[in-house]
């Protein structure tokens, strides 16, 4: 398979065009100062791409591992460790693009941002990568050393990085380097289990670290023994979740639990005990399937002898397994018993801080007999002051409320009165209201002779 066919399955070049990405490939070294911004877009996407590529096992067969259940040598390729060697440019051609220029500055610019670190000093370092280093150091390097290594420069006495071609470069950035923002993901996956383990399960040797934890830390890839190493030595140095001796890894609980005893590894020999029994109960269950189909078709062959060889065979295994499967279980039972004295320890060490804790504070001054009847005695004068209090306002409260409503009945008197007022009033309008329609109404001139007559005549 070509290189550009493997290239062209990382997103970093799917997701850009051939111009773009024949400018990612061209050398802008000399752009670190006239053109910032553009020289560190192109750092970044070569730091992402570096990244992508070898997480992926983009390298290839880069170390050699013993397999722990052949003797074959099988290869596989390193994870979180770039191999940095002039071949690689060879194998970043990419078709209508070229070779990679500048790749040599690249990687020392990475370099320089701990984007990359060399894998010896990563191995050998006692301090943290996170570490920002001894301050009156950095103030001496920033305003003695940035000077005279100017000056230096200067006087040709020393060259800057920026007047090495790129051969002279890859002389002096070649090597393996550690990608720590992979290490990073990696550990922050080992991490995330740490919370959910029993006191076996946080226990392992190299080994069995690698093959619970090497194909879980990176999507669809398996570390190399290189990768583990690196892997561990971050978790111990700078994670200070693990603590190592010699092959026994242990996951760090607690602040005062940093130490491997001996109780530790007795638990790992039990429990390496029984991956290595169950690995045998395992291979003696795929021996009598084999056996098992190996009688069938000897009875189909008429081949009756030998269908009885295999069937005793069988037999033989049936009573071997048996047994693994008794000591197996027997195995596993002194684990559980073990795990759980050893929780009862822990919990008894509980119980004592917990006593211990209730004890000082049962100690306090103010818990003290004479203290407590003392200050409840206060608090039942303080209630009966406090309902004396309430008493006297409630009272007080009644007499207002009574003296309220003598004087709302003087109001409401008034207010009745007010009302008899005002309906004279309108009585008085409406009556002159009908006198005025009256004396507007025509009277006849002339009264009838009839009405005058009976008007003259007493009743």
């Amino acid at each position: 398979m070509s290189s550009s066919v493997l290239l062209e399955s990382c997103s970093a070049y799917a997701s850009n065009s051939k111009s773009r990405l024949r400018s990612l490939y061209s050398d802008i070294s000399r752009q670190k100062y006239s053109n910032p911004v553009s020289y560190h877009a192109h750092i970044d996407w070569w730091h992402q791409t570096l990244e992508e590529l070898v997480s992926s096992g983009w390298q290839g067969d880069s170390t050699r591992t013993q397999n722990s259940q052949a003797d074959d040598t099988v290869t596989q390729s390193n994870k979180l460790v770039l191999g940095a060697r002039r071949a690689i440019v060879d194998k970043l051609r990419y078709d209508g693009v070229g070779k990679p220029l500048g790749l040599g500055s690249t990687i020392a610019e990475l370099r320089h941002t701990n984007a990359l670190i060399p894998l010896s000093q990563f191995m050998t370092s006692t301090k943290s990568v996170h570490d920002p280093g001894w301050l009156p150091y950095r103030i001496a390097s920033l305003v003695i050393g940035k000077p005279l290594w100017w000056a230096m420069e200067q006087l040709d006495i020393v060259r800057s990085e920026d007047s090495y071609s790129e051969v002279d470069m890859w002389k002096r950035v070649e090597g393996d380097y550690v990608l720590l923002g992979l290490v990073e993901r990696a550990a922050d996956v080992v991490e995330a289990s740490r919370s959910r383990m029993s006191l076996s399960d946080r226990l392992y040797t190299i080994e069995t670290f690698r093959r619970d934890f090497g194909s879980k830390v990176l999507p669809g890839v398996s570390l190399s023994e290189t990768d583990t190493k690196v892997l561990l030595r971050y978790l111990e140095r700078d994670r200070q979740v693990i603590v190592q001796e010699k092959d026994v890894i242990k996951f760090i609980l607690t602040e005062t639990d940093r130490e491997v005893t001996a109780v530790d590894r007795g638990i790992l020999e039990l429990k390496t005990a029984i991956s290595n029994l169950q690995q045998q109960v395992d291979g003696m269950h795929r021996k009598m399937d084999e056996t098992t189909s190996r009688i069938s078709t000897a009875l189909r062959q008429q081949q009756k002898s030998i269908a009885l060889a295999h069937l005793r065979f069988k037999k033989q295994l049936e009573d071997v397994l048996a047994k693994r499967l008794g000591a197996l279980q027997n195995l596993e039972s002194t684990l559980m018993s073990v795990e759980t004295a050893a929780g009862d320890v822990e919990l008894m060490k509980t119980y004592e801080k917990s006593a211990a804790t209730l004890q000082a504070i049962l100690n306090h001054p103010s818990l003290q007999r004479d203290k407590v009847d003392e200050t409840m005695d206060a608090l039942a004068t303080a209630n009966e002051n406090a309902r004396e209090i309430d008493e006297a306002i409630r009272i007080g409260g009644e007499v207002a409320i009574t003296g309220a409503g003598a004087d709302d009945t003087e109001l409401e008197d008034e207010l009745n009165e007010l009302a008899r007022e005002a309906e004279r009033e309108k009585a008085e309008a409406a009556e002159g209201a009908t006198l005025d329609r009256l004396r507007a109404m025509d009277t006849p001139a002339q009264v009838p002779a009839e009405v005058g007559f009976k008007l003259a005549i007493p009743a």
